[in-house]
């Protein structure tokens, strides 16, 4: 049977059977990938641009933004390549690869939904100390913590799964390697340390998942007791949006993880990870800029200004040619 050193490659689940779905599923896909490219970094673009947004909240949301870029491309450009080359392959380290970058952006997305959720709270339930909790050095050593850990988190796991002897073939029943299913394919007893790991990861998601919580129960007792409309509607507008994001991403992984075996099917799991790994870092450039005045205004100056920029270049083009044709 074969073992961890005797796989050179894995082959990951088909989206589809027949080469019309398979081109289906391509185009489909790199619609998904370009818009998740182009809302993630006209948001990056914004933030970084305009000195309006350079505040706590929009420094989080740009580290946001350049998770959701890594995140997606981690998964999206190889299933892309597999539908359109009709492959499924994929070699023993680019499954690791695969498997330690998903990990890493997934995992430093939840924590730094986590400190968001602590930017909202010291913004409106103790808002006279918000300069002082949340100065730059704050705001820096958080999301320092954040992508630091992840790689921690990342590399503790990716080193357990794939020192383990594999004896169930290679077939990944996924499009994507990622750590359950690799453990599905291990020795029935040889999974004791990822399983260990696997439970104190679960304690410290439940961790940060009852801070989200309890941070949104304070944020929701101060805004109803704001005397005016118009302070309770700035509140939820800026709440909302993260709010929206925090159920997306711990709804549909929830749903993926812990649904009953007796609804699973080949075709929903498909499904699923797909709603967890593609839609959240696709979508939420849109529920981030939906109702945010300042980003939007910050995008609309961004693309003004790129407009006359071509406009300028153009019409200089334009005289230049004249004039070497006067000449």
């Amino acid at each position: 049977m074969p073992n961890s050193s005797s796989i050179s490659e894995f082959l990951l689940l088909a989206l589809a059977d027949t080469r019309q779905l398979q081109l289906l599923h391509f185009w489909l896909l790199l619609g998904i990938y370009l818009a998740a490219l182009l809302g993630n970094g006209l948001i990056s673009t914004a933030v970084a641009c305009d000195h309006r947004l350079h505040t706590p909240m929009y420094f989080f949301l740009l580290n946001l933004a350049l998770l959701d870029l890594g995140c997606i491309s981690t998964t999206l450009p190889k299933a892309m390549a597999d539908a359109l080359w009709d492959t499924r392959a994929i070699s023993y380290a680019g499954c690791a690869a695969q498997v330690f970058f998903f990990l890493f952006l997934f995992s430093a997305e939840y924590s730094l939904l986590t400190v968001m959720s602590y930017d909202r709270y010291v913004a409106i339930c103790k808002p006279l100390h918000y300069g002082t909790l949340l100065s730059f050095r704050a705001c820096a050593t958080m999301a320092a913590a954040v992508w630091g850990t992840g790689v921690l988190f990342s590399l503790l796991h990716t080193a357990n799964t794939f020192s383990l002897h594999l004896c169930q073939g290679n077939a990944v029943d996924q499009f994507f390697c990622e750590i359950p299913q690799i453990l599905k394919l291990s020795c029935s007893d040889a999974y004791h340390r990822e399983a260990g790991l696997i439970v104190i990861s679960v304690l410290v998601i439940f961790g940060c998942f009852a801070f989200i919580v309890v941070s949104y129960v304070q944020i929701f007792r101060a805004v109803l007791r704001m005397p005016s409309e118009q302070g309770r509607h700035k509140a939820f507008s800026t709440c909302l949006p993260h709010l929206a994001v925090v159920s997306l991403f711990v709804g549909t992984t929830t749903f993926a993880y812990l649904k009953p075996p007796s609804i699973s099917s080949p075709s929903l799991d498909l499904v699923v990870s797909v709603l967890y790994s593609v839609v959240p870092p696709a979508v939420n450039p849109l529920i981030y800029s939906m109702r945010n005045q300042e980003l939007k205004g910050a995008l609309r100056k961004i693309l003004q200004h790129t407009l006359f920029q071509h406009q300028k270049d153009f019409h200089h083009a334009l005289k230049t040619t004249e004039n070497l044709g006067k000449a």
